[in-house]
């Protein structure tokens, strides 16, 4: 099999203190939070900042810049900025592609509207449309976020119109409230409707990352785990940092005899 690509998502935008007291909310914490992965065997860092007085995310252009300009000196880890803008708030389009102008290898690109509990997370087809053509302007790679089936559809019709550029990679998101659940029945289905050249990794959200990211690894995709999708180490037991789950990947890859792709690596799985 190839290797194993390795992503961790660090902070996600809506996971508070009173939830966990081990998320990253500062900047500097972020930042820290992804060398300290990247050390433990990351090799893609999705990033996402959070405004230091709701503690909740933000676009803010300026924090993003801090937290890349970090992690860039630091570490040689593809970063993938977040254009998913803020839960339960529909923000303007241009300020959901600030985070393009740091020219990132990688940005998230969630392939279509979903219900989140309380509320609709809107990716409409205007804003699927501007974010393509701008990646494809500035030479960035979409991270094809696909919650349930129809939305690799929606990847593929933007490719036949020339939007999206192949080899496409896909991130499968798995087990949130009202998309796909979290088992290996969703994830063959996804894994067998993508082109063939295309490259594709597993979010299992909760108690759904562990099983998601071991079948993927066994099948020959890549994982991403992360406090942004599962603050839990185990049962009841709050991971203490996203190192820590990365560690966890790494051993678990090395008993199936499948290496760690470092960044470079990654760069030639991924067409980069």
């Amino acid at each position: 099999m190839e290797k194993l690509i390795i992503t961790v998502g660090i902070t996600g935008s809506r996971i508070t203190r009173q939830q966990t007291p081990y998320i990253p909310i500062a900047p500097k914490e972020i930042a820290r939070s992804g060398i300290e992965a990247w050390r433990a065997g990351a090799s893609i860092l999705h990033i996402h900042v959070r405004d230091p007085k709701t503690g909740l995310g933000t676009q803010d252009l300026s924090l993003f810049k801090e937290v890349v300009d970090r992690l860039r000196s630091e570490t040689d880890a593809i970063l993938c900025l977040t254009t998913s803008g803020i839960p339960g708030r529909n923000l303007p389009i241009a300020e959901r592609l600030l985070p393009l102008n740091l020219l990132p290898e990688l940005v998230s690109f969630d392939a279509g509207s979903i219900n989140m509990g309380e509320n609709v997370f809107l990716n409409p087809q205007e804003f699927l449309e501007a974010l393509a053509r701008e990646t494809l302007l500035k030479g960035i790679k979409p991270e094809l976020e696909v919650f349930e089936a129809g939305m690799v559809h929606t990847c593929l019709k933007l490719l036949e119109r020339d939007l999206l550029k192949s080899p496409l990679h896909f991130q499968f998101v798995l087990g949130t409230p009202n998309g796909m659940p979290a088992n290996a029945k969703s994830l063959l289905h996804l894994s067998e409707i993508i082109p063939q050249n295309a490259t594709w990794s597993v979010i299992g959200i909760g108690p759904g990352q562990l099983p998601m990211a071991v079948i993927a690894m066994a099948i020959g995709g890549h994982v991403r785990v992360g406090l942004e999708d599962n603050i839990y180490y185990s049962k009841g037991v709050l991971a203490k940092s996203n190192a820590e789950l990365v560690e966890r990947m790494v051993r678990i890859a090395k008993e199936f005899g499948r290496d760690i792709a470092t960044s470079s690596d990654a760069r030639r799985i991924l067409s980069l």
